[in-house]
């Protein structure tokens, strides 16, 4: 009995000395001031405001009004810049948030899985459109480039005991006056008494379904009561009670279940933040290959109206020499009009293109008068190389289904599901708990002094019994007056409907979460054949085409000669003429789509950030080391 009043002694002791130390590992509040290891635990932790400033290598591109830049700077910009991305990156945070909250025994809140579309091309008509733009494999993999929506945790299972640590306590003051009917009782006819209670008690849940009570309790009265042996009188209570849960709530699994939600969901977070990555950057870079086109579109249109207007002032001139008809004249006039509209429309188009880039690219889009009067010149061409590297299709596959950050939100979701499943199959079973508890008593007071009206004594009181709270304090350590208790609570629901529905539910669940993962699976699969399709096609389209252009070129310069020798008309050289500017787009945007292509085919196997050499940690800090590229020293010709 001694030994075991030894062990209680020394486990009343710990669970008062350890949460004082425990809460200082997972606190996150940062704490201020000289007390703020106390008052930090209860003050939220400061959170830095938003930052819209731009990064210094912003600036360093620009000179002279013009924004320079390379495929690598625009990832760049786009990984410190971007505000789908910033937005992105307080996810992780809020999931760490709620690792905080299931470690303290609540039930973990879901973390958003959505992500951001990136922007998209200028239309030729002038208009930006919303949606997938580009190449046919971008197209049929619309439908799984972005998940959205948040996780939903199901609040299943038996209750979670809080494993923070409660410190709770009262007092109390009270004074009574009570008319007496007979004085047998109290010795008085009019009972005035004051009594003074306090106590504290500290309780504490563990992840074993183990809930720890340990309470001191405290009553002190006087009053003019004369039959009472002590007056004043003091009576306390130490009492330690244990509930062990035997069948529904027992386990480490089933209490830490939350918690490894919670963890899981930090996962989740990341492969948000990572997708959102990779959408953003595969946004810029089909805006930087549309912006190269685009510019190139315009000194196609540009040698359009340079060819118009030659051949205008030629017919002129033969007019005035009356070698020519005037209708001729009015045909070449007409042509050279409908070159300026188009290059009009082209130039149009790369001026909405560049702002929709530099909104992507800057914090605070086009705001700033120097970002948004620049005019952005693209140091990288398109190139479409002589010999395809060839990847089996099975590799590829492969890579996607194991790069692909959709696949792994879809697992962990499936994961957690069977984590909640297991929890409500656990609250399928009775409630059985074991209770023990121990309390020590103790008494003290001083003898009463108020004079009796009764004949007889009601005793001696006992010297063990005098003196002051310091005699209680000793009565309760020694143990002098113990109860001990211990005993089994069971409840048992007779039909148990409403947690074989819950059980019953979760279970559905997960079997379509897990018929969700085989159709992304598939989805994936589909991504990469048509992927890979719309890179073939986009090489044979781009070499039909600049085959087309080459021809269209012998032709215009066949027609031209003929024109000059009077073998043709006017008319003919002006279709010709036509011709070839269509051949020269086709060519441009046969090039476009084959870029696109390759971004696209990057994205659906994954391999946006390896193969563009993008250091996710410096994405999350929204810092690339990598330096701004040398800007050129004149600007190169045509640009």
């Amino acid at each position: 009995m001694h030994r075991f009043r030894a062990v209680i002694s020394i486990l009343c002791v710990r669970l008062l000395i350890v949460p004082a130390f425990a809460q200082q590992t997972h606190s996150i509040v940062e704490p201020g001031g000289s007390f703020g290891w106390i008052t930090g635990r209860y003050r939220t932790k400061q959170v830095p405001p938003i930052n819209v400033a731009n990064s210094g290598r912003l600036e360093l591109l620009l000179r002279a009004g013009r924004l320079y830049l390379s495929m690598q700077d625009s990832i760049a910009l786009a990984l410190e810049n971007n505000l789908d991305i910033e937005i992105q990156r307080y996810g992780p945070e809020i999931a760490d948030a709620q690792v905080l909250r299931a470690r303290a025994g609540g039930f973990a809140q879901g973390v958003s899985t959505s992500v951001t579309a990136g922007p998209t091309s200028a239309q030729s008509g002038g208009v930006a459109q919303s949606g997938v733009s580009g190449n046919p494999s971008t197209q049929a993999s619309a439908a799984s480039a972005t998940a959205v929506g948040n996780t939903v945790i199901t609040q299943s299972g038996p209750a979670i005991p809080s494993f923070d640590p409660a410190l709770v306590g009262s007092a109390n003051w009270a004074h009574q006056t009570i008319p007496e009917s007979s004085t047998f009782i109290a010795g008085v006819d009019e009972l005035i008494q004051r009594q003074d209670t306090s106590g504290f008690t500290y309780q504490q849940g563990f992840q074993s379904g183990t809930s720890v009570s340990l309470g001191l309790n405290n009553s002190t009265s006087i009053g003019n009561s004369s039959t009472t042996l002590f007056n004043p009188v003091t009576s306390s209570s130490l009492g330690l009670t244990v509930t062990q849960h035997l069948l529904q709530g027992f386990s480490l699994a089933v209490n830490q279940r939350q918690i490894q939600i919670a963890k899981n969901n930090r996962e989740l977070s990341d492969l948000t933040f990572k997708l959102q990555v990779i959408t953003t950057v595969a946004a810029v870079m089909d805006l930087y290959w549309d912006l190269v086109t685009f510019n190139e579109n315009v000194r196609v249109e540009q040698q359009a109206v340079a060819t118009s207007t030659k051949l205008f002032e030629d017919n002129q001139k033969q007019v005035e020499a009356g070698m020519m008809a005037p209708i001729e004249v009015v045909r070449a006039e007409a042509q050279l009009a409908t070159d300026q509209q188009n290059l009009t429309l082209a130039e149009t188009q790369l001026l909405q293109q560049e702002t929709i880039l530099k909104n992507a690219l800057s914090r605070t889009g086009v705001a700033s008068p120097a970002v948004a009067e620049a005019r952005i010149v693209p140091t990288d061409r398109i190139r479409v190389p002589d010999v395809e590297p060839v990847t089996p299709m099975q590799d590829l596959v492969a890579m996607a289904l194991s790069a692909r950050p959709e696949l792994a939100q879809n697992r962990i979701q499936v994961t957690n599901q069977e984590i909640t499943l297991h929890g409500s199959k656990n609250g399928l079973l009775p409630t059985l708990d074991l209770v023990a508890s121990m309390t020590n008593n103790a008494l003290a007071g001083q003898v009463n002094t108020v004079q009796s009206t009764f004949p007889f004594s009601f005793g001696t009181p006992s010297p063990a019994f005098i003196g002051g709270y310091g005699e209680v304090l000793k009565q309760l350590f020694a143990h002098n007056y113990p109860n001990y208790s211990a005993g089994f609570n069971l409840t048992i629901p007779l039909r148990n409907r409403a947690a074989q529905a819950q059980a019953i539910n979760d279970e559905l669940t997960l079997r379509q979460l897990q018929l969700g993962l085989q159709r992304l699976e598939n989805q994936v699969r589909v991504d990469v054949l048509n992927a890979t399709i719309g890179v073939r096609n986009a090489r044979a389209q781009y070499q039909a085409a600049m085959k087309a252009r080459i021809l269209q070129e012998r032709t215009l310069d066949a027609e031209q000669k003929k024109y000059a020798a009077g073998a043709s008309v006017i008319y003919n050289v002006i279709l010709t003429q036509r011709d070839l500017a269509t051949a020269r787009q086709s060519e441009l945007a046969a090039e476009a789509s084959y870029a696109k292509s390759k971004v696209e085919l990057e994205r659906v196997t994954g391999q946006t950030l390896n193969n563009n050499g993008i250091s996710l940690g410096e994405a999350f800090q929204g810092v690339v080391s990598r330096p701004a590229s040398s800007l050129p020293a004149t600007d190169q010709p045509g640009q």
